[in-house]
């Protein structure tokens, strides 16, 4: 007789020290936990929200001589125990679907002398390296796994690293094109390896193995399941659908002012404009210069009366010097190093001169997250400021020796990816708490849940090249197939990028186009040629307003940002489908076309919610391109009228002013003005 047993609404294995668990955690879903340690725990750091009281009532468990099985909805999960000589009695887990009886999942055969399919090594106190390694199916197609800009949007074949870094996004979730998500509900740094003959996820420093699975008919119904078990995403503010100006940097008030000014004397639509860093005193003090910002409740007020809202960078990062420091340190508030120096990376700040020792705030730490806040308060919301960018918040540390920190929920290893939703999650309930309810974040990192702290993320620090702009298109579908449905990139990319190049100039005509079907539609760089480096004060990047890119780029410019408003109602629409259903507003062609095989390798198109799909133009030079329309729906060409059947392959016609776009079946949208 084999070690099941059923408590409540769980089916348990226990031998040799290990104890799995496995339980209903929403519909059609099942969390799994592990561990050799002393017990499963309920409060380690993790992803998912406690599941409804009751929970579903399909649930049923069987347990018989050699193996046990725990039907939730149409997911099944079956434990066995098949013990001979070459073979360990370690109990294997397979998923299959109630209703076809297909293996969606199943670990890896474990066969001696091999490692057994779920691997615990001790590195120390109650942490273990865990693996979990499960079998690899022939045309199996994966996606997710938050935002990597390696370019590929099926990632079976890659290797990621499980940890923040600049323009890489950690969210350990995956869709398959088998009929399941699995979310690695681990904040510990690690990696997945999605290869041909196997899958591996790996924990470095964990107390238990932790994940959890869901069946769905469709791609839509896996992410409403995703978002029902970590958060559904806040509605989005209405005004945060429109325009938002930003550069590397406005260094002062009036000159921020002088370019919002010239926004409407040109009677062009702004929504947002940006305060970007170096704003501040100096890091940690988290409130401005008044040299260069001498009244931020006047500027507030002119740009309200201009329907402006201002966004103010916010950094994790204190100074040595600033005046908050030394209460923090005694406080325990600062992330802490295991050993040798206790800052975490050299950056510049304003003062002094130069390169200076920073130190990073412990977001996981609720008086942490309270003290920031209050600064914030203080310092800038009291001005009417209500649109927080939180910037370096992976955090961005050099060099990057996650086991080097301790944070106040444990050792870097095992928590540091959990930092950015903490972050997020501090600006989040300060807003809730001064009765804000239109709130949003934008971010470069998030982890898993960040949605429901009204995260928006950014595609980071990128190259303003064509190439990049490819890697964009596949990196924004994936965190979008992550729970995050908030997302943009710096539009002409981040690094670079002449105003007077004929290459450039092309090349943010195209991002341009490409933005305006984004969820978020935002101006940023660093354009050449800077100004100041010796000076942080006075640094700043070249132009980068939308007349700054000659007559030609911003004629088209000017067109996109009015067919970006007079879209405005229907990108509310599909957040209002994102904030109820968790289906994100840009996804790929399968997300609405599961039936269409040949939809599942597009990954140079996008649906922009239900009605409209988009091909942005990729390639310099490029005046036409090949457009995939899937099979199922009659689609009609927004700038001719031009209707063609789905299933198939077109030549679209791409001059310069023109990006294709497609109107599924009847619908109309006011694409021409």
């Amino acid at each position: 007789m084999q070690s099941f047993r059923q408590h409540e609404r769980a089916l348990i294995w226990e031998q040799n020290h290990e104890v799995v668990r496995i339980e209903p955690w929403g519909n059609d879903s099942l969390r799994v936990r592990s561990t050799t340690g002393k017990a499963i725990l309920d409060n380690w750091p993790q992803a998912l929200l406690a599941p409804s009281p009751g929970g579903p009532d399909d649930v049923e468990i069987s347990i018989h001589d050699s193996r046990a099985v725990i039907r939730n909805g149409r997911l099944i999960a079956e434990l066995s125990v098949q013990s001979d000589e070459v073979r360990s009695p370690t109990g294997e887990i397979r998923f299959l679907n109630a209703q076809s009886g297909e293996e969606l999942l199943a670990e890896a055969p474990v066969w001696f002398p091999l490692p057994p399919a779920r691997y615990f090594t001790s590195v120390g106190g109650d942490l273990y390296r865990i693996e979990a390694r499960f079998k690899a199916y022939e045309g199996e197609r994966l996606y997710g796994l938050g935002q990597h800009q390696h370019g590929h949007l099926d990632q079976k074949g890659c290797v990621i690293d499980l940890l923040q870094r600049n323009t890489e996004v950690s969210i350990p979730f995956l869709l398959s094109n088998r009929g399941y998500g699995f979310l690695w509900n681990s904040p510990a740094v690690g990696r997945v390896e999605l290869g041909r003959n196997g899958t591996r996820w790996v924990a470095e420093a964990a107390p238990q193995l932790d994940y959890w699975i869901t069946a769905g008919r469709t791609p839509k119904e896996i992410l409403e399941h995703y978002a029902d078990a970590t958060g559904h995403a806040p509605m989005l503010p209405e005004w945060a659908a429109g325009f938002w100006q930003c550069k590397l940097r406005y260094r002062s008030q009036e000159e921020l002012l002088s370019v919002a000014r010239e926004y409407k004397r040109r009677r062009l639509p702004l929504s947002v404009i940006v305060v970007d860093f170096f704003h501040w005193t100096m890091m940690g003090d988290w409130k401005f210069d008044p040299k260069y910002w001498p009244d931020p409740a006047a500027m507030v007020r002119e740009l309200d009366e201009m329907g402006v809202k201002v966004m103010v960078s916010i950094w994790p990062t204190v100074n040595a010097l600033s005046a908050n420091f030394a209460e923090m340190q005694r406080r325990g508030l600062l992330v802490r190093t295991e050993r040798g120096v206790p800052a975490h990376t050299r950056f510049e700040d304003t003062r002094p001169e130069g390169p200076v020792y920073i130190h990073f705030y412990d977001a996981t730490n609720p008086e942490a997250r309270q003290f920031v806040w209050e600064q914030v308060r203080e310092n800038y919301y009291r001005h009417g400021i209500k649109v927080w960018w939180l910037d370096a918040c992976e955090p961005e540390m050099y060099p990057m020796h996650p086991d080097n920190l301790r944070y106040h929920l444990g050792n870097g290893l095992a928590v540091t990816n959990l930092y950015p939703l903490m972050h997020e999650r501090g600006f989040y309930e300060g807003m809730r708490s001064e009765g804000e309810e239109e709130i949003i974040l934008l971010c470069r990192s998030a982890w898993a849940g960040s949605q429901r702290y009204a995260a928006a993320v950014w595609s980071g620090d990128i190259q303003s090249t064509f190439e990049a702009l490819q890697a964009q298109v596949r990196a924004g579908l994936n965190i979008a197939l992550s729970g995050i449905p908030w997302w943009t990139t710096d539009i002409g990319g981040f690094f670079g990028g002449d105003p007077e190049s004929p290459y450039f100039r092309e090349l943010i005509v195209r991002w341009f186009q490409y933005g305006a079907f984004c969820p978020l539609f935002r101006l940023h760089g660093f354009r050449l040629p800077a100004v100041g480096r010796d000076d942080r004060l006075k640094f700043t990047g070249g132009p980068n307003e939308v007349w700054s890119f000659g007559d030609q780029a911003y004629e088209i410019i000017r067109e996109l940002m009015f067919l970006r408003e007079r879209l405005r109602p229907y990108i509310m629409e599909q957040m209002r489908v994102a904030h109820e259903k968790g289906i994100p507003p840009m996804r790929p062609l399968f997300v609405d076309f599961p039936e269409d095989e040949e939809s599942w390798a597009v990954d140079d198109e996008f649906m922009f919610g239900q009605d409209l799909l988009v091909a942005p133009v990729l390639h310099e030079g490029a005046c036409s391109r090949e457009v995939y329309l899937p099979a199922g729906a009659l689609w009609r060409d927004a700038w001719t009228g031009e209707s063609h059947e789905g299933g198939q392959v077109i030549t679209a016609e791409a001059p310069l002013e023109r990006i294709p776009l497609y109107l599924r079946d009847q619908a109309h949208l006011p694409i021409r003005a």
